[in-house]
């Protein structure tokens, strides 16, 4: 007997035109920043109450807006307002030290989409926290940042829905008031960083999640060549490894939505020259083909089951219109045997992709079988006493060793359930239930 999904599949292919695939394509690609919204909020809340056990005075760090002049060179957000990051000076040994971490955030591949983003603050420093605290990979705690805690950090907002890689000669003149500005947004921020020390650091890391982790890759070498040649600099990317594979139903919804999103804000003028060469510009923007051509040390930071791909790349609302998938795709907990099973080919499909990655001498990674969405900026993550842990190892150590030459760091969990130490996120019930 025919598989009822796929019967459901066949029938909406049949009785569904044009306009309506249009319509879902539509709702889809809102359905998507619906989520990012609802995952920013959830991670917000969570190490807000989580930073109350863990450090209860977390800095709050001002915005800093980018100066008239830059805005004068074209650097706006989606709605062109100025852009913005929180700076935090360093001191003692990390006086001349240097993190910088890209806020991450989805991106949006329609005008509709684009046009919702920019009354957000994912589009609008309008809409932007004054102060936000610095805490995990950003913390100036010892204890729950041994590495970094006494380095210059700075968050970089996310305002452009591209990755930082958008460019303006793709922009409509009809009157939709949209600025695609996101590689010049990266140009025109790490010009004033540069103005205020970052010009003389002798230790840096480009960090990011999720399309901030994307936007790391895509910048890694881009920040390596902005800083002194006898500077130590590396790139560390959380959840920004997303993965080019079909979802359940056999179609590849990442593909076409990260080809709209590439041709929308003209980001193929961001990629590598060598790979839009050799294939569709689109499939450069996946960072399976960005890091084969990277050539500063890149650090990995991935959950095997993260729960954005899970809800948008693997099972989006489109491939299971029974919703069979509902509750598992909210809560792992809920997964019966055969979800399990399809969660663990995508967990190999991840492992396969990053075959050629192990092999870079340069390169470390901590792949960890949590359900989870970025791990590095929020404290009971990063680095604490109840921390996800790989060979008795945090994040925050395995990065520490990684990015110091104290050994080789190539970290993967075993298969879900296995690890005790996970965090694993829950957005239907209960929420930061563990394993």
């Amino acid at each position: 007997m025919a598989n009822p999904r796929l019967r459901g599949l066949t029938w909406l292919r049949q009785k569904w035109g044009r306009k309506d695939w249009a319509i879902a394509a539509t709702g889809f690609t809102l359905l998507m920043l619906a989520i990012i919204v609802t995952l920013e909020t959830w991670t917000q809340e969570t190490e807000s109450s989580v930073n109350q056990y863990f450090n209860p005075d977390p800095p709050l760090v001002d915005l800093t807006l980018l100066s008239n002049n830059a805005m004068e060179k074209g650097a706006v957000c989606l709605d062109g307002s100025p852009p913005g990051y929180h700076f935090l000076k360093g001191f003692g040994s990390g006086a001349n030290n240097w993190l910088l971490h890209l806020e991450g955030g989805g991106w949006c591949d329609t005008v509709a989409s684009c046009s919702m983003r920019k009354r957000t603050a994912l589009g609008s420093s309008k809409y932007m926290n004054r102060q936000v605290p610095f805490s995990g990979i950003l913390s100036n705690d010892p204890s729950q940042n041994p590495e970094f805690f006494n380095w210059n950090k700075v968050k970089i907002r996310y305002c452009d829905g591209a990755s930082f890689s958008g460019n303006p000669e793709s922009e409509f003149k009809n009157g939709t008031e949209l600025f695609f500005r996101g590689q010049l947004i990266w140009k025109e921020i790490m010009g004033e960083l540069l103005s205020i020390g970052l010009a003389h650091v002798s230790q840096a890391v480009l960090s990011g999640c999720s399309s901030g982790g994307l936007a790391t890759l895509i910048h890694c070498d881009d920040f390596r060549e902005l800083l002194p040649k006898d500077a130590i600099v590396k790139c560390v990317a959380d959840a920004g490894f997303f993965l080019d594979v079909k979802d359940i139903s056999g179609n590849s919804a990442i593909q076409s939505f990260y080809r709209n999103v590439v041709d929308l804000q003209g980001v193929v003028q961001s990629l590598n020259k060598d790979c839009i060469s050799r294939m569709e510009p689109s499939q450069c923007f996946f960072p399976q083909e960005i890091i084969k051509n990277t050539k500063t040390p890149v650090f990995l930071v991935h959950p095997a089951y993260d729960i954005w791909q899970i809800q948008n790349i693997l099972v989006p609302g489109v491939s299971d219109p029974h919703h069979e998938w509902l509750k598992c795709r909210l809560n792992i907990y809920n997964c019966n045997r055969r979800q399990i099973k399809v969660l663990q080919e995508f967990r190999s499909s991840l492992l396969k992709a990053l075959e050629e990655f192990r092999q870079k001498k340069n390169g470390g990674m901590f792949i960890n079988s949590c359900f989870v969405h970025c791990q590095t900026w929020m404290t009971s993550t990063w680095h604490s006493p109840g921390s996800p842990r790989i060979n008795n190892k945090t994040i925050a150590e395995s990065v520490g060793d990684w990015y110091f030459n104290r050994r080789v760091v190539t970290e993967i969990d075993c298969a879900y359930p296995c690890n005790p130490t996970c965090f694993n996120m829950i957005l239907v019930g209960p929420m930061g239930q563990r394993t």
